[in-house]
């Protein structure tokens, strides 16, 4: 379906048929910010021929007529700063309208990463900030094969005071950093998704129409992309999918010791003739030469006095390589699917007893080395501050590393297989990057590579065809791109992999330095070894913001 069929159908089903309501992108919805200094553009749907009015109130007011194809674009002179507006689009209106600095933020999981996930560093600041000035319209994650889509699923703009959890946590302070310098309203338009390459952000027609280099044939990724375009063969395989997942998770399950008529989690169950471990030991997760896959069990008995006896607390248990449940004296108290998230699991008042209590974890590894991630937090903390323990040791915490009873539970082959449609070539910039790329805004900022760094080779020529794609979409050649570098990461033991990631890094550098109008922001040495995604988005933040005002300056 090429993008006038698409128009086409989206005309038909959004609009219906006779004279229709006028129809607004999801984007130009209340408590936008618009880009200051660049003409107001705004465009939707109408019935064709019918005559549209776009009026700022109290402001200038532009009268135009939709197309054969129901569409309709306006552009009125720049707001000025130093106020909210309102803006009628026929029978609509567009209210709490802030006019400032807006950036596209995209790329992969460093880019989504929320405000949540970096508060052991920043729990103090960001509790204490407050600013309806800085807000964010998060791009609904969706995939699209056959068209670039005209507007994404209902989504809506919220400032830093409605959700700020939920802020992409560069995003949140590099709009701290502009509105602290400039005193004037940010918004980020954040289209990011988690794991995904560059290829997946790339126009269709940009991959089949950019020339193959030496390293690069372009028409490979429009044929990888060409693939699974039949909807049908797509949802066959997720079919199968979830019917191999089924399987793998009810054998694991029906076999395991542990879950059987004695369960390992209850409190009562004597575990003397397990082997005893160090909690950062992997001796348990080789046979010697291959990784264990399967389950593995882990039990450690602690102390509580009297004065934390039944008191409420939080249990945190760093990063699990791949996926857990756990359970405090018999009662489980949170899981996890996947190896990145914190573990971080409430444990409810009256849980806790006084004497000894027994935590269990269920492990259980699907595809690699099952392990406990080092230089995490492992501890049970009282109090209202179970955030805040970056680097710390605080006063009412009981450390859990140290050594764990542990035994094997039921030994599996690696589990299935998944296909990500999501990492497929174009499908990302048809759904999340067509339908806002229209949307003026100072420059786009972009964290993307780690999915891209066993082909680094090609990494230049892809990512310079994705910045003249946006450029030329958006109808700003010169738009900025402020390429985040690579934050450093994985042990120093793992020699193969620290070369590769600067292999990365090296290629990043060489876009920000071929292609005029990109920057690179520094980054390497805000990572953490063992965690692909570094915490201290705060100090790179800054580095963005400095950049960008600088870029203003010129």
């Amino acid at each position: 379906m090429n993008r006038l069929t698409c128009l086409g159908a989206a005309f038909i089903l959004g609009i219906g048929l006779a004279k229709a309501e006028v129809r607004l992108p999801q984007i130009l919805t209340d408590g936008m910010v618009v880009q200051r200094d660049r003409p107001l553009t705004l465009w939707g749907t109408a019935s064709p021929g019918e005559v549209v009015t776009v009026k700022v109130v109290k402001g200038k007011k532009q009268t135009v007529t939709a197309n054969a194809d129901g569409e309709w674009s306006a552009s009125l002179p720049p707001l000025k700063t130093g106020k909210t507006y309102t803006i009628e689009v026929g029978d609509k209106r567009i209210e709490n309208v802030a006019v400032g600095d807006v950036l596209l933020c995209s790329g992969q999981s460093n880019m989504e990463l929320p405000v949540n996930r970096v508060t052991d560093m920043f729990a103090d600041e960001i509790a204490s900030y407050s600013n309806p000035d800085i807000r964010q319209f998060i791009v609904p994650k969706e995939v699209e094969f056959h068209c670039e889509r005209t507007d994404v699923s209902p989504a809506r703009w919220e400032s830093v005071d409605d959700n700020v959890m939920n802020f992409s946590a560069l995003a949140y302070f590099t709009a701290k950093e502009l509105n602290a310098s400039t005193g004037l309203p940010v918004g980020i338009i954040n289209a990011s998704w988690g794991g995904t390459p560059v290829e997946s952000w790339i126009s269709e027609e940009t991959l089949a129409s950019t020339p193959s280099t030496d390293v690069t044939d372009f028409a490979y990724y429009v044929n990888q992309k060409s693939l699974y375009e039949d909807d049908a063969y797509r949802d066959a395989i997720k079919a199968q999918e979830g019917r191999n997942y089924a399987a793998w998770n009810s054998i694991i399950d029906a076999n395991d010791p542990g879950l059987k008529d004695v369960k390992y989690y209850s409190p009562s169950l004597d575990d003397s003739s397990w082997e005893e471990v160090d909690l950062f030991s992997t001796s348990w997760a080789t046979n010697g030469m291959t990784p264990e896959n399967g389950s593995h069990w882990f039990r450690k008995t602690i102390d509580i006095d009297a004065s934390h006896a039944g008191k409420a607390a939080t249990l945190r248990l760093g990063c699990i390589v791949d996926a857990d449940s756990v359970w405090i004296n018999g009662r489980q108290v949170g899981f996890t699917s996947y190896q990145y998230p914190p573990r971080i699991y409430p444990i409810p008042e009256g849980l806790l007893k006084e004497g000894k209590n027994v935590i269990t974890v269920r492990l259980i590894s699907q595809n690699g080395t099952p392990h406990f991630v080092k230089e995490k937090p492992y501890k049970i903390i009282f109090g209202d501050r179970p955030y805040a323990v970056y680097g710390r040791t605080l006063p009412d915490e009981i450390s859990l590393e140290g050594k764990w009873r542990y035994t094997k539970g039921a030994p599996m082959p690696k589990g299935p297989d998944m296909m990500f449609y999501c990492y497929l070539p174009t499908v990302l910039y048809n759904a999340m990057i067509a339908p806002v790329i229209k949307y003026p805004v100072r420059g786009a900022m972009w964290y993307q590579g780690e999915s891209n760094v066993d082909r680094s080779n090609q990494y230049p020529d892809l990512l310079k065809a994705m910045i003249g794609n946006w450029r030329q979409a958006s109808g700003n050649s010169g738009m900025p791109f402020y390429i985040v570098e690579l934050a450093d990461f994985l042990s120093k033991d793992d020699r193969g992999g620290r070369v590769a990631w600067q292999k990365m890094r090296d290629r990043q550098k060489q876009v920000a330095d071929e292609v005029e109008g990109a920057v690179l922001v520094p980054n390497s040495d805000l990572g953490e070894w063992n965690d692909i995604h570094p915490l201290d988005k705060k100090t790179l933040g800054q580095r963005a913001a400095r950049l960008i005002l600088s870029d203003m300056a010129q």
